[in-house]
This record gives C-alpha cells, sequence and structure tokens, in this order.
C-alpha cells in the first residue's frame, strides 16, 4: 500500500487556482484544480515506483478537499476532476472509494488538496 499525502494545484510549481468555491473560484476552475492535485499524486506514485505506473494494481482512495463557502454544495462534482484523470490513466483500476469534503482553507491558499492510497503489485 502506498500511502500519499495531500497534493495541491500547481502550475509551474507554484499554488494555482487561489480562492474558494462560491466565492472567486468556479466550478470549472474547480475542477481543473482537482485535476491538477491529481497530477500531484501521479508524479508521486511515478517517483515510489520508479517510474513504472504500471505496478499500480488499485486506486483504492482518494481524500479531495475543497476550500469552499459555507453555502457550496457540489464538492463530489469539484473532485470530478481527479477521480475521472484517475480512470483516465489506470482504467478500471482507477475505480476508487471517495470522500470529498468542504473545508474553509487549504495550504498555500488553493481551492483543492487530493491525498490517496493506493494498492501496489509487487515488484
Amino acid at each position: 500500500m502506498l500511502y500519499i499525502s495531500g497534493q495541491i494545484s500547481r502550475k509551474g510549481g507554484q499554488p494555482a487556482y487561489v480562492g474558494r468555491l462560491g466565492d472567486n473560484i468556479s466550478d470549472e476552475d474547480g475542477v481543473q484544480a482537482a485535476r491538477l492535485a491529481a497530477l500531484g499524486i501521479l508524479a508521486q506514485i511515478a517517483a515510489a515506483t520508479g517510474d513504472r505506473l504500471e505496478r499500480v494494481a488499485r486506486i483504492v482512495r482518494l481524500g479531495v478537499f475543497v476550500a469552499s463557502t459555507p453555502e457550496f454544495n457540489r464538492q463530489s462534482a469539484i473532485a470530478n476532476g481527479a477521480s475521472d484523470l484517475m480512470v483516465q490513466v489506470f482504467g478500471d483500476a482507477g475505480r476508487h472509494a471517495r470522500a470529498a469534503v468542504g473545508v474553509a482553507s487549504l495550504p498555500a491558499g488553493v481551492a483543492v488538496e487530493v491525498e490517496a492510497v493506493v494498492s501496489l503489485k509487487q515488484s
């Protein structure tokens, strides 16, 4: 099992999509922020496996944290940006359990953070 701590959305090494859903970040940008954070998950998997993504047996679980206003209630739609990427990359092995949680703030002020639990095949 590979446990990956929260990855935030980044572009060019800098925090991307700074703000909150329901405030200054649109749903479309939130989905993109989740996708970027999920790319960080893929980078961590690659680092842990020596760039051998074929070692992934299954994405077991994603935790998606969405910085949002108290009235915002579409966290699961935002989390689809991360979930859809895992299925695109790993096919059926990318299907996973997921939590999509609204929070008051995230590191560096970003709108989305994603953590993961990944089952690896023996090397």
